[in-house]
């Protein structure tokens, strides 16, 4: 996928989000093999409230999603490697977890380095380091490094 188009993706994710419904619109990643039966595992260990908020259903019903709140925070596990992440890019390591931030999208973060990526896109209402810590103990149980 090229840069254009993973931008173009975000930003699709990102505006599905804003939706106000009681339901989330998220597109699933489609993964496969170990990632996907690791994201199914992940998806099921994840808190039910994260940083306040409760989780919310999401259209269409997905193993390898999970929103929280009105699409504030969405998890999706089993994405393709971050486009924008070049070898030398900078890394955040939380609670064990190496965290990619997007340089042309702040609020979207992916875990990487694990069997699947995992990504991660926070509402500008919440401070990125409390929902990725609270993310950090599920993904290390759920995603072996890889």
């Amino acid at each position: 996928m090229g840069v254009r188009a993973a931008a173009a993706g975000t930003a699709l994710l990102v505006a599905v989000l804003a939706g106000c419904s009681g339901t989330v619109r998220v597109t699933p990643p489609s993964p496969t093999g170990t990632a996907a039966a690791d994201c199914r595992a992940l998806t099921t260990a994840l808190p039910r409230t994260l940083v306040g908020l409760d989780r919310a259903e999401t259209d269409p019903p997905s193993p390898y999603v999970a929103v929280w709140g009105e699409g504030e925070i969405a998890l999706r596990c089993g994405v393709e490697r971050p486009a924008a992440m070049a070898p030398t890019a900078e890394v955040s390591d939380i609670n064990g977890v190496a965290w990619f931030q997007d340089p042309r999208t702040p609020a979207l973060f992916t875990a990487i380095g694990r069997v699947a990526y995992v990504e991660v896109t926070i509402s500008a209402q919440h401070q990125p380091g409390d929902v990725l810590v609270d993310l950090a103990g599920p993904i290390k149980a759920a995603i072996p490094e890889g």
